[in-house]
């Protein structure tokens, strides 16, 4: 037998190994989702009355409104404002929480996201994001509001600050940035972490661009559900200790967002600049809370925007990644508390 046929039969038996492999992780994968299905829905499945408030370009957006059998005089909405590629499900521990102890709580999908109407390209912008929210709090909260936003959703309430600048005082009286960012945001380490920062700043946009020229193929493909996609989310979206069903919850929640929604939106993060507008929550309570392990708007983001807001509250989660909302929600919960308790007294 030649050498070459000796080096093609020994790589077909290492391709057919991996194959096989490929199939075990998968099988496995498929049995632990069955397994874990009851945990994964039951993430997803608190409903209030639904709403539908009509964004300024016409866009439709899926509201939801939990009112409590009884709530103080005078006391404050909590309005949710969910993160990129996500929906309002993602805020499942802090909806729970609100629920319990008698907090009026106003959840939206962000535009293109869930179960609200897809968006024009040109009006997939974060401060289009920010007009979208002035519309919500003007037809869901009679009264004072406080805005708690995840990631993207935390931006979004920036540039209401930066449009709407007179509402803060006045009718926004507590603010919660989570696991965000003002600027500074390099969303290549999102999809090339390996490689150096110059090299995956250049090479991320090119790589949407080019996926979003078949964008089919790419949901088929991402909405498998398969054992790396799992991987990746709990490797890039959790800390230390990753809860394989809401891992599981987060994957299945990406899959649903269409990638062309992904890419009209992906050139919004490396363009944040946002830094001023914090300025206009320095008299209003606010809180800052990070996951120490965040991998996506790391928690020298937050610090960065506390040193610039002094007046804020910095809560740093230890081990948490991106998704601290759902990892450490008796952090998060309680320093909703507290906001809402300094919000109060305003």
């Amino acid at each position: 037998m030649s050498t070459l046929r000796r080096i093609g039969l020994a790589a077909g038996g290492v391709l057919a190994a991996l194959g096989a492999a490929g199939v075990v992780a998968e099988t496995a994968h498929t049995r632990r989702r069955n397994r874990l299905r009851g945990d994964i829905d039951r993430l997803g499945s608190l409903r209030g009355e639904v709403r539908t408030v009509v964004a300024d370009d016409g866009v439709a957006l899926h509201v939801e409104v939990d009112e409590p059998a009884q709530s103080a005089p005078g006391a404050p909405t909590l309005v949710l404002a969910h993160g990129y590629a996500l929906n309002l499900d993602c805020w499942h521990h802090q909806r729970a929480w609100a629920r319990e102890a008698g907090i009026r709580t106003v959840l939206y999908d962000q535009r293109s996201h869930g179960r609200s109407a897809r968006s024009d390209a040109d009006n997939a912008t974060i401060e289009q994001l920010g007009r979208d929210l002035a519309r919500v709090i003007a037809e869901t909260c009679p009264g004072p509001v406080v805005l708690a936003g995840h990631s993207m959703g935390g931006m979004t309430i920036l540039a209401l600050a930066e449009e709407r600048p007179e509402l803060f005082g006045d009718t926004v009286v507590g603010v919660a940035l989570v696991a965000t960012t003002a600027g500074g945001l390099n969303p290549g380490r999102v999809l090339a972490p390996f490689l150096p920062r110059d090299v995956s700043r250049q090479l991320a946009p090119r790589a949407v661009a080019a996926l979003s020229r078949v964008p089919a193929a790419v949901d088929i493909a991402r909405q498998r559900g398969t054992e790396l996609g799992t991987r990746v989310v709990s490797r890039f979206a959790f800390g230390d200790a990753v809860d394989p069903a809401a891992a599981i919850f987060v994957d299945e929640m990406l899959a649903q967002t269409p990638f062309e929604v992904l890419a009209e939106f992906f050139d919004n993060f490396g363009r944040l600049d946002k830094f001023t507008v914090l300025e206009s929550l320095a008299h209003v309570p606010t809180v800052i809370v990070a996951g120490t392990l965040d991998r996506l708007t790391s928690v020298g983001h937050s610090r960065k925007m506390a040193a610039r807001l002094p007046t804020a509250e910095l809560v740093e989660c230890a081990g948490a990644g991106h998704m601290v909302i759902l990892e450490r929600p008796d952090e998060v919960n309680a320093a909703l508390d507290r906001l809402l308790a300094r919000a109060g007294e305003q």
